[in-house]
């Protein structure tokens, strides 16, 4: 009899009704983890008035280092078309960013860009080079720091002798006291650097240490997360109005993450900044900071297990990697890891399902990250014979031994195993996304709209709909089989369960792609407009 695959799939088995549950425990687990964790919900020193300055008006140049190097050049309000890069735009500034393909931020994906990025490079960061030291790690970054600079040096005529501002985005959790400083915690995602070291820093003098006598000294004006430079590119280039909010900033690539304003009084006083930028006309009152959420770290591990979505095969990928229950989350959602986790069930359907030995399966099934994520998330039909030539193409028959073969069965199961891991990861980032939502205030707890002595919804103050949208980037949810259509289809179901068809939001995906380097060369130009560090003790 041919071995059940739905059963076999019931482990990762997630429906609207249990995304639903889960969105509102993890708004309960994200309360907590603001008040109580010191390595998550971590607040950096940006307000939202910077974040949402008026008019949008911030212009200048700018440039810097993460992955890719370049300058941005940040054009207000005007639009791109209308402009020339030249020597002559207002401001020179440093900054960094993440891979990814430019799209326009906006609501609508026609809408004019209002900056635009020049001389940019990219390097992959090799793993020769995140198994090394972190002086031998900078020593690199300053390397490709010091290229574009050359290069924008002789294309914009910089004065040789004048200190060049720089922001900064890295994908790794950070203490922050100021906007220009970073203390960087367990780095994750195969680097070997765990201490907590100085990442301004180390910069500035791997910097230092690669650049030539004749090139401009740098500053550090800005550092952000990836995720926080994702948000700050997203509202920088959104047209918010009363019914359209850019909410949050969405990362999920090769690892998951997220960040949001959440009011300062919600955040740890062991983890409040030391100072907070904010415009000049700021009051001094319960105001909103851009937070790091750190999502997938394992604070929300009791709330995935809560509803039995960590199966034995999550639990060995996590034991098998290189720092064992520190990112369950991520492990479940994001694209470093995924194309593991198939691997896995697919070997144990193949040994314990169809009693296949081991001994004889290609060599490439029995290594870890032997399938990648890559494959699996545009391994799909048309047909079974098309994905049993795919299968093939990976991982050829004849590296395994007799009598193995590939068969249309098998092909169709690891499609079905693909499918099950975006469907899970999808639910799980949708249920995420509401329950920071929720956790922000943008959308009302149902309990406090309901009349207690009547059950139904009160009717008064009836507001427009809102458009809670959410800006994302990332190869992962764009990629991987359906991840980003069910994500939204999981969306639009919990908001229906939460409120019915007359709910007060809409949550909306919408790109940001390339939001690090752009997100960081906003900011470092908004840090230096009318603004002011304010010290939280003042609040």
């Amino acid at each position: 009899m041919k071995p059940d695959i739905d059963n076999f799939l019931g482990p990762l088995y997630i429906d609207e009704a249990k995304a639903h549950a889960l969105s509102r425990e993890l708004y309960r687990t994200f309360q907590h983890l603001s008040a109580s964790s010191l390595d998550q919900f971590l607040p950096t020193p940006i307000s939202e008035s910077i974040l949402r300055p008026p008019g949008g008006s911030e212009r200048g140049r700018s440039g810097g280092t993460n992955l890719r190097v370049g300058f941005i050049e940040l054009l207000g309000n005007e639009k791109a078309a209308n402009v020339n890069v030249n020597a002559n735009a207002n401001g020179i500034n440093g900054v960094s960013g993440t891979n990814g393909d430019l799209k326009v931020s906006g609501f609508t994906e026609s809408s004019p860009s209002n900056l635009r990025r020049v001389l940019e490079k990219s390097w992959p960061i090799l793993e020769v080079l995140k198994n090394e030291n972190a002086d031998s790690l900078f020593k690199w970054i300053g390397k490709c720091i010091a290229e574009v600079v050359r290069e924008g040096c002789q294309v914009f005529q910089l004065p040789r002798e004048r200190e060049l501002p720089m922001g900064v985005t890295f994908s790794f959790p950070m203490v922050q006291e100021t906007l220009a400083d970073a203390t960087l915690m367990a780095m994750g995602k195969g680097f070997a650097i765990t201490s907590r070291l100085d990442l301004g820093t180390h910069l500035i003098n791997g910097y230092e240490k690669s650049k030539s006598p004749d090139l401009p000294p740098i500053k550090v004006a800005a550092i952000l997360n990836d995720a926080v430079a994702t948000l700050v590119s997203f509202i920088y280039q959104s047209k918010e109005d009363s019914t359209h909010k850019a909410a949050m900033g969405l990362i999920c690539g090769t690892g998951s993450n997220a960040t949001i304003p959440l009011k300062r009084s919600t955040l740890h006083k062991d983890k409040q900044p030391g100072k907070v930028k904010v415009l000049d006309e700021d009051s001094n009152d319960d105001i909103k900071i851009a937070v790091n959420t750190e999502w997938s770290i394992n604070g929300t591990a009791p709330a995935l297990r809560k509803f039995d979505l960590i199966s034995s095969w999550d639990s060995r990928l996590d034991s098998e990697g290189e720092a064992p229950g520190f990112q369950p989350l991520e492990y479940m959602t994001a694209g470093r890891y995924l194309g593991e986790l198939g691997r896995l069930m697919l070997l144990d359907y193949l040994e314990h399902h169809l009693s296949i030995p081991s001994d004889i399966l290609p060599s490439q099934l029995l290594t870890r990250f032997g399938l990648t994520t890559t494959f699996l998330s545009h391994f799909r039909p048309p047909n079974t014979a098309a994905l049993l030539e795919k299968l093939e193409v990976e991982i050829p028959q004849s590296t395994g031994k007799k009598p193995f073969q590939w068969t249309e069965d098998i092909a169709g199961v690891l499609y079905k195993i693909s499918k099950a891991i975006e469907v899970r990861a999808a639910g799980i980032v949708a249920a995420a996304i509401i329950g920071l939502l929720m956790c922000a205030g943008d959308i009302p707890i149902r309990e406090a709209l309901k009349d207690k002595t009547n059950p139904r919804v009160i009717e008064t103050e009836r507001r427009p709909k809102v458009d809670l949208i959410v800006g994302y980037t990332g190869g992962c949810i764009v990629h991987f089989q359906d991840y980003l259509a069910d994500c939204q289809s999981f969306l639009d179901a919990i908001i229906r369960a939460e409120f019915g068809d007359d709910a007060p939001v809409r949550v909306v995906l919408s790109p940001c792609h390339d939001g690090g380097i752009t997100g960081a060369g906003v900011l470092c130009g908004a840090s230096q407009a009318k603004s002011k560090d304010v010290d939280v003790e003042d609040f």
